[in-house]
């Protein structure tokens, strides 16, 4: 019964929708946000001359988009449910577009920084929204599997796109230009939405917002990722850290307390994150996204410090990575009309798992084809097989009015993994490394941060084996 409530209020909502638009227009969104991740990171060296940041204020143009994005998101998810998914992300659009412009505007290295600050609250507004129309575009069937796998193809080559697009225009057209290549795939997010998207309804207004609960969630999460991504100037298990952590741990305490007894309208319903389905498709992308962030910096690491090549030739070098990630959505898609999203999960994260294990076998001495061409390919396919299983799932069977929430959440925990995963990893390598430069001890490093991911990789199938629910046999296999 209550299966069948769902479908149909999901089939309402859908049905005033331009599905293909719809899609293009999501695509387009998600494309930019993953992005922005990685197109910043090869540029840093020439940001850095060019505006005269110190060596420790350089890591900020990373973290202030980490720190807004991570932070707001599960903030902007219920603002997308409560005033309408299409206003919050044509609003968020907006933002992102004039923070892009800005930052490349940017005379001083706090001009660039606020600017980075202002893509992520954009982002956080506009990836929860994007992604709750295209869940309750598509509520079922075959036309979701595709719908998820075009979306995880983009989602994950957005990332390994921008360390090539940009090295290319760092190299040949300026630093600014990581900042204004935003701009016009904003413009076309927007033409395509502002036209092709249809008005949902928000969701109806219980009473008062949680604005306790908000405060709380976004603080507690914002520094969370403000006390992770600090790893690289204050170690672990230093006591600003550690102060830093568990005032973060208390506050998100707080904010479960919070919705467990408030009276107005909670910030996310806690019976969300009961659901077994939901909560182990969060756990498995949370360490999946700590993986995920490390390949891509430590084989950008490796291709320039250990095998000296330019930025925009080690750009170039992670194409077959790209080309994989799509490979293994288009895989996706394919199978996913035959066989569980938990089983893909588990397929999938084996895959990467092992090529992240390869990884762990380069060499100082060593070569793009024969150290870093089969590991990215077998990794990458890996990733792609994931990525559209793990969303369905987590948003699976939500009604329309939560589902900017719930895929608030499995943003924030893919965007906190990454932070957490790239942070302890980085530690892990740096451990290694020491304070020598050369590249045989850079090459450890890199190597042994590799492995560890490889291990993540396999704690997240298993949570994929023990925590996500067995299919029926009649869900088992979707026919044509």
């Amino acid at each position: 019964m209550a299966s069948t409530q769902v479908a149909s209020e999901e089939t309402r909502v859908a049905s005033g929708a331009r599905p293909g638009t719809t899609l293009a227009a999501v695509s387009v969104v998600q494309f930019m946000v993953s992005l922005d991740l990685t197109v910043v990171n090869v540029g840093l060296p020439r940001i850095g001359s060019g505006l005269g940041f110190s060596e420790v204020g350089l890591t900020w143009v990373i973290h202030a988009y980490a720190l807004t994005f991570g932070g707001l998101l599960l903030l902007g998810g219920k603002i997308a449910d409560r005033y309408g998914h299409k206003r919050v992300m044509l609003l968020g659009l907006g933002l992102f577009g004039i923070a892009s412009l800005a930052g490349g505007l940017a005379q001083a290295p706090g001009q660039l920084v606020a600017a980075r600050a202002a893509q992520g609250i954009g982002a956080a507004a506009v990836a929860p929204a994007a992604l709750a129309l295209l869940a309750s575009t598509f509520p079922g069937g075959r036309e979701r599997v595709k719908a998820f796998g075009i979306w995880s193809a983009v989602n994950a080559s957005g990332g390994a796109v921008g360390v090539l697009v940009g090295g290319l225009l760092t190299q040949y057209a300026g630093w600014q230009w990581v900042m204004y290549v935003n701009l016009p795939m904003a413009a076309l997010a927007l033409a395509l939405s502002w036209r092709g998207v249809a008005q949902d309804t928000p969701a109806a207004r219980r009473g008062r917002p949680d604005v306790l609960g908000a405060v709380l969630a976004t603080a507690g999460a914002a520094l969370l990722v403000f006390g992770v991504v600090r790893t690289d100037q204050h170690p672990w298990t230093s006591a600003t850290t550690l102060i830093t952590l568990a005032v973060a741990v208390v506050l998100l305490a707080g904010f479960i307390q919070v919705e467990r007894t408030t009276k107005r309208d909670p910030v996310i319903r806690l019976g969300l994150l009961a659901n077994r389905s939901v909560a182990g498709a969060n756990l498995y992308m949370l360490l999946f996204g700590g993986a995920m962030a490390s390949a891509l910096y430590f084989v950008s690491l490796y291709l320039q410090r250990v095998l000296g090549g330019s930025p925009a030739r080690a750009g170039a070098e992670f194409l077959p990575f790209m080309l994989g990630v799509v490979v293994g959505s288009t895989l996706a898609v394919k199978f996913g009309y035959k066989f569980a999203p938990r089983n893909m999960l588990i397929t999938g994260g084996t895959l990467a798992a092992l090529g992240y294990a390869w990884f762990g076998l380069i060499r100082s001495d060593g070569s793009f084809l024969v150290d870093v061409l089969g590991p990215s390919v077998l990794a990458s396919v890996g990733i792609g097989l994931c990525l559209a299983p793990a969303v369905s799932i987590a948003t699976g069977g939500v009604l329309p009015h939560e589902a900017g929430a719930a895929s608030g959440v499995l943003n924030s925990t893919r965007q906190i993994g990454a932070s957490l995963g790239l942070a302890a990893l980085g530690t892990v390598a740096a451990d290694r490394t020491g304070h020598a430069i050369t590249p045989g001890r850079l090459n450890a490093g890199y190597a042994l941060g590799m492995l560890v991911g490889a291990g993540i990789l396999v704690c997240a199938v298993l949570i994929a084996v023990f925590v996500l629910p067995r299919p029926a046999p009649a869900d088992e296999a979707q026919k044509p």
